[in-house]
């Protein structure tokens, strides 16, 4: 199992194909602005600077019970529904940089046995507030085509966006404590009943917070040539120490995938990607032990569509799992749902 989780990271960095959007508690949505209608190319400069604004929503549906990678029975149907939306504000300062704030907003709802019991409930609240910082390392724009119409005898030059644009951008930042990890200490009181089924939810899972502050580091690349294009981004979140003795592994979240504009033009965009994602996190530490149930490898697919038109862009995807190899005795995802809306002020 292990050969096969390094298997797939490595895949997933030679690849290029990572995102933002995999764990629950790692992953900052970050709208790809350069998506939108005329603001790849760089004769039009009024996208170089300003404020921007999203909102971006991803739902998880957790009710597979696995133990190593194999799925198990769940006979007291134990679940977990986690969404998490995240309020963006950004400041593009210009052509190069760019600082966003993500504000998380997190409600889970649980039912999981504890003992020979039933344990429902919900939890919500703020999540980890981050700041990052875009950085544009690589920008390029094939030269404009110009057409011709004529307006009686007198002719009128038109310029088309290039045909072929491709882009890097850098992702540093940092994760802050903002949100509640009092849940962690449910770890301390843990005790196995002999006879009574395991639970797959543990703090770990249900915590608003990791309780540290943590390092981002990410990258976002974009391509197109006419109608066709490609996108992908990777963020590795490098964690600090947590609260209540326990520490989070460190985690590479991915997705991206090739797509096609149905419609393309100076005001409006509609596309279809094919999205590949996942994640690799090894385990957790508690006390300075492994915490066994805790690490994973995914590999989720599913369609995104995307569509702007003038300052506005919105996406949405669906996607779901076609290899999970977990640690332990986890509840992992059943299928996962992604939203977004942006707007360049």
């Amino acid at each position: 199992m292990k050969i096969l989780r390094l298997f797939c990271l490595l895949v997933f960095v030679v690849a290029g194909v990572v995102t933002s959007r995999a764990c629950d508690l790692c992953g900052c949505y970050t709208p790809q602005l350069n998506a939108m209608p005329g603001m790849e190319s760089t004769h039009f400069f009024p996208w170089l600077a300003g404020w921007y604004a999203a909102v971006g929503e991803q739902f998880t549906r957790f009710a597979t019970v696995q133990v190593d990678g194999h799925e198990v029975a769940n006979p007291t149907g134990q679940y977990e529904n986690s969404s998490i939306t995240q309020i963006v504000a950004g400041y593009q300062i210009n052509s190069r940089f760019a600082l966003q704030l993500n504000v998380p907003l997190i409600y889970r709802e649980f039912k999981r046995p504890e003992g020979f019991k039933i344990d429902r409930g919900t939890v919500s609240g703020l999540g980890d507030v981050s700041l990052l910082l875009k950085t544009v390392l690589f920008h390029y724009a094939s030269p404009a085509r110009r057409s011709f119409e004529f307006e009686g005898k007198n002719p009128i030059a038109i310029e088309h966006e290039p045909d072929f644009t491709a882009s890097a951008v850098l992702l540093t930042g940092i994760k802050f404590p903002t949100g509640d990890s009092s849940r962690l200490e449910e770890e301390f009181h843990e005790i196995e009943i002999p006879g009574a089924p395991a639970s797959g939810i543990h703090g770990h899972d249900l915590t608003l917070g990791t309780g540290s502050y943590d390092g981002i580091f990410g990258e976002q690349t974009s391509l197109r040539y006419k109608n066709v294009f490609f996108e992908a981004n990777v963020q590795f979140t490098l964690r600090g120490d947590g609260t209540h003795q326990y520490h989070f592994a460190n985690d590479l979240v991915s997705a991206g995938g090739p797509g096609y504009y149905i419609v393309r033009n100076r005001d409006t965009t509609v596309g279809v990607q094919f999205v590949a994602s996942g994640e690799y996190k090894d385990v957790d530490r508690f006390r300075g032990e492994k915490a066994e149930d805790t690490g994973i490898t995914s590999v989720f697919l599913g369609p995104r569509i995307v569509v702007s038109r003038g300052r506005w862009s919105a996406e949405v995807a669906a996607e779901l799992p076609v290899l999970i190899d977990n640690t332990a005795l986890q509840v992992v995802p059943d299928y996962r749902l992604h939203g977004g809306i942006s707007v360049q002020f």
